[in-house]
Order: C-alpha cells, then sequence, then structure tokens
C-alpha cells in the first residue's frame, strides 16, 4: 500500500530540475575533439538531455515506477553514471525511506551539480556521491536496484560484459538493472532511417545543422551502441534469469533485467 502511494506521488521531471541555461556547446564553429563532460556541458546538461533523448520525461518516469516496485527496504540503489542526479531525484520519491542511495560519475563537475541539485530540492535521504570511472569503480553491495540510463554506451566494449557481471554479482535475488540505451540494428537501411528520424526530433527541438553535425562528430568515438540483441546477450550471459524491454524509440530502448 505504501509502496502505491509512493509511485502515485511520483512528481513531474520538471519539478526536480533547477533552471538550467539552453544548451549552445556546439552552437558556434569549434575545433574537432571528443565530447566531455566538463564544465561547458555540465552548465547546460539538463537542457541538454531533455532536447536530446526522446520522451526523457517519461523514460525517467518509468524508470521511477521500476525502481519502486523493486526497490527492498534496508539495501541499496545505485545509479551509475548519476550526471545531475535528475534520477535520484525522482526516485527519492518513488522509493521506500530504508534504502541507501549511490550515485557514481566519473565528473567531479557532475557530481558538485549533482550535490547542489539535492540540496536545492531539500531531498535530506543519505545519498552518496562517488568520483569513480563506471569501469574502475568498486564492487556494488546489497543492490536492489541498479540504474544505468545512456551511460553503458559511454563504456569501451571490451570492458561491458565484465561490468554487467560486477553489477549482477552486487545486486540481491529478485532485484532489477534498469538499463537504457542508445542502439544500432542491423540493417543498414532502417539503421539510416533510425538515425534520421533521431536528427529530425532533434531539429524539432531547436538544434542547428550546425549543433547536430558537431555533436555527432564529437560524439562518434565515445558513445559505441549495441544492437539490442548484444545488450540482451549481456544481460542473460551475466545470469539475469528474465530480460524485457519496457520502453522503445527507433534507435532507443530501455530493458529491465530481475535477478
Amino acid at each position: 500500500m505504501a509502496e502505491d502511494k509512493r509511485l502515485a506521488s511520483i512528481p513531474s521531471l520538471k519539478n526536480v530540475k533547477l533552471d538550467t541555461p539552453a544548451d549552445t556547446v556546439f552552437a558556434e564553429v569549434k575545433p574537432q575533439s571528443d565530447f566531455k563532460f566538463g564544465d561547458e556541458t555540465v552548465r547546460v546538461f539538463d537542457d541538454m538531455v531533455s532536447r536530446s533523448v526522446p520522451f526523457y520525461d517519461e523514460m525517467q518516469r518509468m524508470t521511477a515506477e521500476l525502481a519502486g516496485s523493486f526497490a527492498q527496504a534496508g539495501s541499496a540503489l545505485y545509479d551509475l553514471g548519476c550526471s545531475t542526479a535528475t534520477t535520484l531525484a525522482l526516485l527519492h520519491h518513488a522509493v521506500d525511506p530504508g534504502v541507501r542511495f549511490v550515485g557514481v560519475d566519473n565528473s567531479p563537475q557532475m557530481l558538485a551539480k549533482a550535490r547542489e541539485k539535492l540540496d536545492a530540492l531539500g531531498i535530506t535521504r543519505p545519498v552518496d556521491l562517488v568520483l569513480s570511472d563506471i569501469e574502475k569503480m568498486p564492487p556494488l553491495h546489497d543492490a536492489s536496484v541498479v540504474v544505468m540510463n545512456l551511460t553503458l554506451q559511454f563504456v569501451r566494449p571490451l570492458h561491458r560484459e565484465r561490468l554487467v557481471r560486477q553489477i549482477f554479482d552486487g545486486m540481491l535475488a529478485r532485484g532489477c538493472f534498469i538499463l537504457i540505451e542508445k542502439l544500432t540494428v542491423s540493417d543498414s537501411d532502417l539503421n539510416r532511417l533510425f538515425i534520421n528520424y533521431y536528427y529530425d526530433l532533434k531539429r524539432r527541438n531547436g538544434y542547428s545543422e550546425l549543433e547536430i553535425s558537431q555533436k555527432r562528430e564529437a560524439l562518434e568515438n565515445v558513445l559505441i551502441p549495441y544492437r539490442l540483441e548484444e545488450n540482451v546477450e549481456l544481460l542473460k550471459g551475466a545470469g539475469f534469469r528474465s530480460v524485457e524491454m519496457f520502453f522503445r524509440w527507433y534507435n532507443f530502448c530501455g530493458m529491465v533485467a530481475v535477478k
């Protein structure tokens, strides 16, 4: 019953965001370099992600609903790649207060913004924010929920199998791993269509051709998407007994894996 009340009271995403400047990171011509989560990106990140990820608000809400249903009192919830803590702030309203929150990110600027956001929103639940590369983070302990939204795609493929196994090993029975990823698809014609539809979405959200092309080039060697089948194979290979897709938009997908 308490869980039902918590899930019914999940706030709108706009209520767990701070005022953020508009994303203009790629609005001017700049030398080509790999995408980084530094000061320039962090300053506008919440605007960037809400304009660049399809159905971002709904994906966050679905994450909160799933987490609220699987979180076990006395356990831990991990957000791997927690960025500015928008997801953690939303999960606070959906998850039993007896669950310990841990956010991990490799950007000190992101974690500083995350702490600022949690404090500004008056979130009193203890939240540990850990500075670490996801590939080198310490073992997880007693996790009933692990969230990895649009993060695994930035982990070098060489390390993904070991990382997913590490996540599985640190989870409690009946815990869930929530994974949202950008995808590629096997059919080259469909893949090209899906990419074009995605760029159309960015145009609708106010990005110019210059911004789209420069960000694409910056991400080219940094964000490496897998096919859906490859992600499912990773999850099942690690030992998860059930893997289901809960969201799909062209080349974006949400998966939930249950231990």
